[in-house]
C-alpha cells in the first residue's frame, strides 16, 4: 500500500497538543489553523482554531505497524473509516485546504451541505425559514414545498446563509403548516 492522507478523530479540544506529539514521533500530519482577530474587555489578540474541530490529518501507509503509535498518541481517539480499515481522503481534498491558508483567504468552519440537504435560514429577509438545498446552474437555491398540493417555489440563497436542520430539533419550523396558515387557514 502506498502512502496517504487519513483523518484522525481526537479528544475534545485536543487537537494541538495530539498534533505536537505525532510531530515528536516523526508522523506527516496536518492541523489546519485560522486566526480570529478576538476582543476582551482589557484587550485584543489573535488567536488560531482548528478549522477541523475534533481532526487531524496524517499521511501514513495504514498498515498496522504505522497506526499502532497514532491510536496510542494521548488525544487521539482512532481513525475515520468503516469496519475494513481508515478510509483515505484524497490529495485534492488537503491540497485544497492547504492552498487557501497559504492564500491567507479568510476562512471559517462550516457545516458540511450537500444538494438535498434539509436547512434553515439563519440571516437575512427569509430568516427561519426551511427548505431543501439545491442547485439549479450555477445558482444555489432553497426550495420551499406546500407537501398538501405537492407544489414548491424556489428562492436563491447563498451557501453561508443557510445551516443544517438537525432532525428532531425543536427549533425546526414545519414551513408546510407555517406557509399554510400564512394563507388564511388560521
Amino acid at each position: 500500500m502506498d502512502i496517504r492522507w487519513y483523518a484522525i478523530t481526537t479528544r475534545s479540544r485536543h487537537e494541538k497538543t495530539a498534533a505536537a506529539m505525532l510531530d515528536a514521533l516523526g508522523v506527516i500530519n496536518f492541523f489546519p489553523v485560522s486566526s480570529e482577530l478576538r476582543q476582551w474587555s482589557d484587550r485584543k489578540r489573535m488567536v488560531d482554531f482548528p478549522l477541523f474541530p475534533g481532526y487531524l490529518f496524517v499521511r501514513v501507509n495504514p498498515g498496522r505497524e504505522s497506526t499502532l503509535p497514532i491510536l496510542k498518541t494521548p488525544g487521539v481517539v482512532g481513525f475515520v473509516g468503516n469496519q475494513y480499515g481508515p478510509s483515505p481522503i484524497p490529495d485534492f481534498e488537503i491540497d485544497a485546504v492547504r492552498r487557501v491558508l497559504a492564500e491567507g483567504t479568510p476562512c471559517a468552519p462550516h457545516p458540511f451541505l450537500q444538494e438535498g440537504d434539509r436547512v434553515r435560514v439563519v440571516r437575512g429577509a427569509l430568516a427561519g425559514l426551511e427548505g431543501t438545498l439545491v442547485r439549479a446552474g450555477s445558482r444555489t437555491e432553497l426550495v420551499i414545498s406546500i407537501e398538501m398540493i405537492s407544489r414548491s417555489v424556489a428562492v436563491r440563497v447563498s451557501r453561508e446563509d443557510v445551516e443544517p436542520v438537525v432532525p428532531g430539533d425543536m427549533n425546526s419550523l414545519n414551513v408546510s403548516r407555517t406557509e399554510i396558515a400564512l394563507g388564511g387557514q388560521l
